[in-house]
């Protein structure tokens, strides 16, 4: 990615798709948000050798779901961009994971008043370090799925994401 988009992330071009998820054309990040477009996102579960799970708090700057937690690394597929090739992008840039591979588990498609999404879901095991990339991560920690499951009304987290996760505990 050119270095001044990396700078402005309004200024990325994602794919914008149909409902069979196929390409229709391309747009700033910008646009997409303001209209709503359906296009592509990852959600990374990370776990670590435990089976608990990593949340984060999303920093107060973001553009979607701003403050909110999540559990998963998210993001947006740029144009061009593969979900796998996103999947190891934002755990890089997110949590500064390199090198396990992200393991895919499902496609959702998400419809909401915020966004509208072909998702593709993936997990990840990982021990190691974790750095936040402070533009995108406030802080977090690893949780048990139990605690998740019987304390998910009590915290605010991300309506998508929310989503995916139930549909993670319905189906793993």
């Amino acid at each position: 990615m050119p270095a001044e988009l990396a700078s402005d992330p309004r200024l990325e071009r994602v794919d914008i798709v149909d409902e069979q998820d196929r390409v229709v054309y391309q747009t700033t990040r910008s646009v997409m948000r303001q209209q709503n477009l359906l296009h592509r996102v990852v959600a990374v579960l990370c776990l670590n050798a435990r089976g608990q799970i990593y949340v984060h708090q999303r920093a107060p700057t973001k553009d979607l779901f701003p403050s909110l937690y999540d559990m998963f690394i998210a993001g947006t597929v740029c144009a061009g961009e593969s979900y796998a090739a996103t999947a190891a992008r934002e755990l890089a840039e997110e949590l500064a994971i390199v090198g396990p591979e992200p393991e895919f588990l499902f496609h959702h498609r998400y419809e909401g008043t915020q966004t509208r999404s072909h998702a593709h879901v993936y997990r990840v095991v990982w021990d190691g370090p974790i750095a936040h990339q402070a533009s995108e991560i406030v802080g977090g920690a690893f949780f048990t799925r139990q605690a998740l499951v019987e304390n998910r009304e009590q915290l605010a987290f991300v309506p998508d994401g929310a989503e995916l996760f139930a549909r993670y505990v319905a189906e793993y």
